[in-house]
């Protein structure tokens, strides 16, 4: 299949390209010109917007499946339901749960992931569960320890290597060998789910973790005698921080106090979707608790935290460019190359780029999702 793209705007590699022509060829993408070709097929999209596909890093589930419920037709599912949020390539990623359990996980995803048939699945994320008890959140104090390398690598041989990132609280204890020998294996460490102080933080990132999990949640928060985690992530220029732009885990102002001091370059968009993303207000589960979900967010039913979100990527950049902050650029790249980046698979996803797959979406000016294609073929119609 060959063909040009004609748009409005194109989010690119080089920047931000206007009424141009994208080349499309045996599922990868060509060049580009602004002048219409001699030849060949046009697809003449009037007023949009052609964008990369979106990288989800950070999510548990979607329409009704979670990646716990060690089921590959739900995995599929959730891969499927990825493609109405414009999402591309994805992380899945677990909950604190027992090692067998995660064991279980990982052989699962890693002998099936090449099967689904939407979104890509590039790797896992495993949120714990070397957590802080105080910052729970929406996961199981009872499998929560201290870190371990041997049980770590007996996870990733279980992964067959597709363990790309993993959350800790820095302060517990054994965290800074942890830290430094996964990291030097190429795997990301996370912090999050923590009480840890901001010397902590810094120590942490010193020894190899790059990433702020759900930045503001789930962590110590910034004040003028203690800075917190919150404060080693804005701190540190070299690390990445997630961000969850749903309007419920962080208030705008937050948020772009946030991408004020980081840089739009380094804040990862991530949904932290679970198993009620695309469907009807009402009774959920979220691993071993019941959730509510009602006006946009979903919460536990015992004690009202927020428990993961509802949230569509798309729906995350759409509200970071009303927010002020960022324009249309610097959103899209934040929801594709960074998060791409964050975890080392911006070789692979993230970008519109010359021999790059030609993973990509259409939006129309308001920023709503028209279309998602993989390798050139359209896979979401609105």
């Amino acid at each position: 299949m060959h063909y040009y793209l004609h748009a409005a705007k194109f989010i690119l590699a080089s920047g931000l390209a206007e009424n141009g022509y994208l080349e499309v060829k045996d599922g990868k993408f060509g060049r580009y010109t602004p002048d219409r070709p001699a030849e060949g097929q046009i697809v003449d999209l009037g007023q949009q917007i052609v964008a990369p596909g979106l990288v989800d890093t950070h999510i548990h589930g979607y329409d009704d499946h979670d990646v716990m419920d060690h089921d590959f037709a739900g995995l599929n599912a959730i891969s499927q339901g990825l493609l109405s949020c414009g999402v591309t390539s994805f992380l899945p990623t677990t909950l604190t749960a027992g090692t067998e359990t995660l064991t279980e996980t990982c052989q699962l995803i890693s002998s099936r992931y090449q099967d689904v048939t939407g979104a890509r699945i590039k790797g896992i994320f495993f949120e714990g569960p070397f957590f802080t008890t105080e910052h729970k959140g929406a996961q199981n104090p009872e499998y929560m320890g201290d870190p371990d390398l041997e049980t770590f690598d007996r996870w990733q041989t279980a992964a067959q290597g597709m363990l790309k990132k993993i959350a800790v609280a820095p302060e517990r204890a054994g965290t800074a060998e942890f830290i430094e020998k996964v990291s030097q294996s190429g795997v990301k460490v996370g912090l999050g789910h923590s009480s840890a102080t901001y010397e902590q933080g810094l120590a942490a990132v010193y020894e190899g973790a790059s990433i702020f999990v759900h930045t503001f949640n789930g962590m110590s928060g910034l004040s003028h005698h203690a800075p917190g985690l919150v404060g080693a992530a804005m701190s540190t220029p070299n690390t990445f921080a997630e961000l969850i732009c749903d309007g419920h885990h962080v208030e705008p102002g937050a948020a772009n106090l946030l991408i004020a001091e980081k840089g739009s370059d380094k804040i990862a968009l991530v949904t932290d979707c679970m198993s009620a993303g695309g469907m009807p207000e009402g009774d959920y589960q979220l691993g071993e608790f019941p959730v509510i979900v009602k006006d946009g967010a979903a919460r536990l039913k015992d004690g009202g935290s927020l428990a993961g979100s509802v949230l569509k990527l798309i729906q995350a950049v759409q509200n970071l460019v009303q927010w002020g902050q960022v324009g249309l650029y610097d959103a899209f790249k934040m929801a594709s190359y960074v998060p791409a980046r964050s975890v080392g698979i911006d070789d692979e996803c993230g970008l519109i780029a010359a021999g790059r797959t030609a993973d990509y979406i259409v939006v129309d000016p308001e920023i709503e999702l028209q279309a998602t294609y993989l390798a050139g073929q359209q896979v979401y119609q609105r």
